[in-house]
């Protein structure tokens, strides 16, 4: 609860009262968030395998092949006479 409490600026009756902290300058936030992106990243490839690594590197060059042949299918001309 004493969490929530400082989170919001309240103050927690667990221990003595403590000075706030000077804000973070924009060097730190930058390092902070550096840090933190290179332990998500080294979160990801410790979960996932070297094949699965590899499908998501080289996802954009995915090949598919083109469609073949046009809206027409095989069965149209006998639905054509079947209908009055």
């Amino acid at each position: 609860m004493g969490f929530l409490k400082r989170l919001f600026g309240g103050s927690s009756d667990a221990g003595p009262e403590e000075p706030p902290a000077p804000p973070a300058t924009p060097a730190e936030l930058e390092s902070e968030e550096r840090a933190h992106e290179l332990e998500l990243a080294r979160g990801e490839q410790d979960r996932l395998s070297d094949l699965q690594q590899r499908q998501l590197k080289y996802e954009e060059y995915a090949w598919e092949p083109p469609a073949q042949g046009g809206t027409r299918r095989a069965d149209d001309a006998e639905a054509a006479k079947d209908e009055p």
